[in-house]
């Protein structure tokens, strides 16, 4: 009985182990730390003339603007995988803005500065990206709050039935008009998946627990001929 007591032990003791192994492996990596802050939907990215290669994070989905110290002068920004050949402003507020659309590592030069930009994923615990038809069935069987995130011109256009409206650029202000739902289940959406990404952030560092991010926007509901309201 002893030894039959003591294999049972071991075998609950191993299949523990097995399950914590299974929980780890399928817990989302953490992310690296990005760069910059969000402010009013902009990831900024504060950049100091310098000698060394600098390296930035960013998400996906990120819309990114330079903050230059005094000794930039108007420099050429350039990306070149990304096509972007521009001028920036010292000025922060009439200084331009870049999407970063795709994953990856790309090379830039800003002015005499050098550097790397990053741009991965969001990855949380409480964060999950689906597509058009996963968000159709969760609104048919959780009734999630639907957040757009697109501008009011373009939610006149046609949005999603009972949806609430909050551009992402007043998200970090507003954020509190939706916040008894910090524990309930919210589905955000944009056009293609960009900003919805920038606001399940935004909402996620505000305490907001269950985020769907309609990964590729209003289009991809569009393209598989669901209901619009107009």
């Amino acid at each position: 009985m002893k030894k039959i007591a003591l294999m049972t032990i071991g075998m609950i003791i191993f299949s523990g182990m097995i399950l914590g192994e299974l929980s780890v492996a399928n817990t989302p990596a953490a992310n690296p730390a990005v760069s910059g802050k969000v402010i009013g939907g902009f990831r900024i990215l504060p950049i100091e003339m310098t000698p060394d290669k600098l390296h930035l994070t960013v998400y996906r989905g990120d819309y990114i603007k330079f903050e230059l110290n005094h000794a930039f002068r108007n420099p050429a920004l350039s990306i070149p995988a990304l096509a972007i050949d521009q001028k920036l402003s010292n000025n922060l507020a009439e200084a331009p803005y870049f999407k970063m659309k795709k994953t990856g590592t790309y090379p830039f030069v800003l002015g005499a500065v050098q550097g790397v930009i990053a741009v991965i994923e969001y990855r949380q615990p409480n964060y999950r990206e689906v597509t058009a038809k996963e968000a159709a069935e969760l609104i048919n069987n959780i009734s999630p709050l639907i957040l757009d995130v697109r501008t009011p011109a373009e939610y006149q256009r046609g949005h999603l039935n009972d949806s609430v409206l909050i551009p992402v650029q007043n998200l970090q202000r507003r954020w509190k008009e939706i916040g008894t739902h910090k524990n309930q289940d919210i589905l955000v959406y944009c056009a293609t998946g960009n900003r919805s990404t920038v606001a399940s952030k935004i909402l996620i560092d505000n305490g907001f627990k269950r985020i769907y991010n309609m990964r590729y926007g209003i289009v991809n509901w569009n393209q598989n001929n669901y209901p619009v309201k107009r």
